[in-house]
C-alpha cells in the first residue's frame, strides 16, 4: 500500500502580507486626503459665493431704498438725511420704498418709511450690516421687535463707509452736515471677510459702488404752497384757471 504525496502549494509570507497592508493603507490615506481636500475646497468656494451674493443683496437693498428718497425742507424732523462714519457708521433717510422691498408686509400700506443702515456687533464676535425701518410718522420705539430683530443684510462686515459728493468742494466727503438736503451722489464701500485662524487663512471681499441719487429736496416755500411760510418770502400766487374751471 502506497501513500500519495501531497502537492506543493505556494503561500504568502508574513512579510508579503505586511507589505500589502502597508501599501493598501497608503492608498486609502491618499484617497481620504484627496476627498477631504476637495470637500474643504468646495466648502470654501460655497462660502465665498454666498458672501459675494450677500454683498450684492446688501448693496442692491441700499440702492433700491436710495432710488426712492424723499425730503421736505419744512419737515426736517421726519426727512433728515444722516451720514456718520467711524466705528459705528450710520446711513439714515426717508424713502418711499417699492412694493418688493423687504418686510413690506410688516408695515402694510406705509411705504414711506425711515431707513436706517448700521454696522453692529454680532454674537460670533464679528459685525453685521443691519437695516431697521419704521413708518415716517412713527419712531423705532413703536416697533420694539424691529429694534431687537433688525433685517441682517450681511455678516462678517469689516468696513461700511459712506461718502457724499460735495458740490462745493467738488470732492467726496465722509461727513454730511447739511441734514436738510440730499447729496447728489453717494459712494459706499463694503468690505466683508473673516479673520485668519489656525485652520484657515483670512478672507476678504471688497466692493465700492457709487450711486446717483435721483431725488431732490422739496423747498419749504414750495411745500407750503401760497401760504409762503418763510420770512421774507412772498406767497406763491395761485395758478390761474381757464373759464371752464380746468
Amino acid at each position: 500500500m502506497t501513500w500519495a504525496r501531497p502537492s506543493a502549494r505556494r503561500a504568502f509570507t508574513l512579510i508579503e502580507i505586511m507589505v500589502a497592508i502597508a501599501v493598501f493603507s497608503i492608498i486609502i490615506a491618499a484617497v481620504y486626503a484627496t476627498f477631504f481636500a476637495v470637500m474643504r475646497g468646495s466648502q470654501v468656494g460655497r462660502k465665498a459665493a454666498a458672501d459675494a451674493q450677500r454683498q450684492r443683496i446688501a448693496l442692491h437693498t441700499i440702492e433700491d431704498s436710495m432710488m426712492c428718497i424723499q425730503s421736505f425742507q419744512a419737515s426736517p424732523r421726519y426727512y433728515s438725511f444722516i451720514v456718520e462714519n467711524g466705528a459705528s457708521p450710520i446711513l439714515s433717510f426717508a424713502s418711499r420704498v417699492p412694493e418688493i422691498f423687504p418686510r413690506n408686509g410688516k408695515f402694510g400700506d406705509f411705504n414711506l418709511r425711515r431707513m436706517t443702515f448700521t454696522l453692529e456687533g454680532a454674537a460670533n464676535g464679528g459685525k453685521d450690516l443691519v437695516l431697521r425701518q419704521c413708518p415716517i410718522l412713527m419712531t423705532m420705539e413703536d416697533f420694539p421687535d424691529e429694534q431687537k430683530y433688525p433685517l441682517i443684510l450681511a455678516h462678517d462686515v469689516k468696513k461700511f463707509d459712506i461718502e457724499c459728493w460735495d458740490t462745493n468742494q467738488l470732492d467726496w466727503v465722509g461727513e454730511w452736515n447739511d441734514t436738510n438736503s440730499i447729496p447728489p451722489m453717494l459712494r459706499i464701500a463694503l468690505v466683508m471677510g473673516t479673520s485668519a485662524t489656525a485652520e484657515k487663512p483670512a478672507t476678504e471681499y471688497a466692493v465700492v459702488r457709487a450711486f446717483s441719487v435721483p431725488s431732490g429736496m422739496m423747498p419749504a416755500v414750495v411745500q407750503m404752497g401760497n401760504a409762503g411760510g418763510l420770512p421774507g418770502q412772498p406767497p406763491i400766487p395761485p395758478v390761474a384757471k381757464s373759464p371752464t374751471g380746468k
